[in-house]
């Protein structure tokens, strides 16, 4: 009986966890254009924004052939990726940049699954059992999430489309949410 009492205070602060990050996403700057006000380029490159303003807000969204993509900026570099985790296709643009082992990494908000911002590689810790002293260690699972070309031209930053000759967890959670435009991300 305790483990019910215990499992259900665990769900319930999980809940409001969930719920104060959706009413939190509120705050985020973003950008969603829609495919009307899309630019596309002669070289096929996709128009995200400004730089300053990436800059300033350090991350935004915007619909790349159609699919959700973040745009992060961190540290004199821009990142572009699916905008909903591999795992479960949590919201990535309400996550918190990390930096572990050298590399900033977007950790998602709801599992706290780890993704590597240049890489789109899943990370997680683990130890090796057959250490004297097993110590956690930062691990790939390989790349997991679809990650994106990102250029800057006359203080405009642009996203290469997909090559979708390739897959990727993350393209599941990218094309179940393809269509449903800002809906989507505040889910």
């Amino acid at each position: 009986m305790l483990d019910i009492i215990i499992l259900s205070i665990h769900f319930f602060t999980c809940f409001l966890i969930s719920v104060f990050i959706w009413w939190g996403s509120k705050g985020v700057t973003s950008h969603s254009p829609s495919k009307e006000t899309v630019e596309t380029e002669p070289d096929g490159l996709v128009l995200v924004g400004k730089e300053d303003d990436i800059i300033k807000s350090q991350r935004i969204t915007a619909k790349v052939n159609g699919r959700e993509v973040v745009v992060f900026y961190r540290e004199g570099r821009f990142y572009a990726l699916d905008s909903r985790c591999y795992h479960e296709g949590g919201p990535l643009h309400l996550g918190e940049i990390e930096d572990i082992n050298g590399q900033p990494c977007i950790i998602c908000p709801w599992h706290k699954y780890t993704i590597a911002l240049e890489t789109g590689e899943g990370l997680y810790q683990g130890v090796n059992p057959l250490e004297p002293s097993p110590t956690p260690q930062w691990q790939s699972k390989g790349v997991k999430q679809r990650i994106y070309k990102v250029t800057v031209q006359n203080k405009n930053v642009y996203v290469s489309p997909p090559d979708l000759s390739v897959s990727f967890d993350s393209d599941y959670f990218a094309e179940k949410y393809k269509n449903e435009g800002d809906l989507a991300m505040k889910k």
